[in-house]
């Protein structure tokens, strides 16, 4: 059976739409949102998955999850490049769907309304 979770995806291209999306939490499906192998980055009840060669491809920056991920009060050393997928923390390391108070900052920050 195949488990799906509420996922936050924020593109990095700003014509793309920031959006909720029901995804499958394989790693197959995390590789294809981010475009290539994946690194994480947490924060307190969530994680943020990020392609971890972006600045080498190059991916283009991402100053919207930059923001989110900085407001939400995670410090970042190096810029966010290429989609970021939010995801919240599950029980024994597995993924599970994005918190409810990161999408009420997506939300104000950007100025949007995000079904989950």
């Amino acid at each position: 059976m195949r488990k799906l979770v509420s996922a936050l995806i924020i593109p990095a291209r700003l014509n793309e739409q920031v959006r909720v999306e029901r995804i499958e939490a394989a790693m197959a499906i995390q590789q294809s949102l981010v475009e290539g192998n994946v690194e994480a980055s947490s924060g307190r009840g969530w994680h943020v998955l990020l392609n971890d060669q972006a600045i080498h491809i190059p991916l283009p920056p991402n100053p919207r999850a930059e923001v989110l991920i900085r407001e939400a009060g995670t410090p970042m050393d190096d810029t966010v490049s290429g989609t970021a997928v939010f995801l919240g923390h599950g029980s024994s390391g597995t993924a599970a769907d994005v918190p409810s108070h990161l999408l009420s900052l997506a939300e104000r920050l950007f100025e949007t309304r995000l079904a989950a």
